[in-house]
C-alpha cells in the first residue's frame, strides 16, 4: 500500500500508521521487533516508535514471506541473516506445502512401532479367552 497521503515517502511512520498502511495489528508488528534484530525502529521519550523507510520496507518483505510464501518465523530469520532461503533438507524451517503429510524422522518411526508392538502384545497376553 501507498504511505499515508499526508506524509512524504520517506518520512518516519508510527506504529499506527504502518499498521494502517500495512494492514498488520500492532501486535504483530511489536513482536516482530522482538524476533527479528534486523527491525529496529527508532524510539523516542515515552516508548514511541518511529519506522525509517527501510523498516517499512523490512516489515513488507516480512510479512510476505510468512503470510504469502508459507515460511516460518525460522526461516525468515535464516534469509535475512544469511540471504538465502533455507534448504530443502531442513523442513523445520519452512512450512510445509498445505495437505502435505508431516514426516517423522527414522528413529522415531522405529520408536513408535515398537511401542505399537508392546501393546499389541499386552493386549494378547491380558485376553481373558486365551485362558
Amino acid at each position: 500500500m501507498p504511505a499515508s497521503p499526508s506524509k512524504a515517502e520517506g518520512a518516519f511512520r508510527t506504529i499506527g500508521e504502518l499498521s494502517r498502511d500495512t494492514g498488520l495489528p500492532q501486535h504483530v508488528l511489536r513482536y516482530w521487533e522482538t524476533r527479528f534484530p534486523q527491525l529496529k525502529p527508532l524510539t523516542r521519550a515515552g516508548g514511541r516508535r518511529y519506522y525509517r523507510a527501510e523498516d517499512v520496507a523490512l516489515v513488507r518483505r516480512i510479512d510476505q514471506w510468512l503470510n504469502r510464501d508459507g515460511y516460518t518465523v525460522r526461516g525468515v530469520q535464516q534469509l535475512l541473516s544469511t540471504g538465502t532461503p533455507p534448504s530443502p533438507s531442513a523442513p523445520a524451517t519452512q512450512a510445509p506445502a498445505p495437505g502435505a503429510p508431516a514426516t517423522a524422522p527414522d528413529e522415531t518411526v522405529t520408536a513408535l512401532r515398537a511401542i505399537r508392538d508392546l501393546l499389541a502384545q499386552a493386549l494378547v497376553d491380558d485376553d481373558p479367552a486365551k485362558a
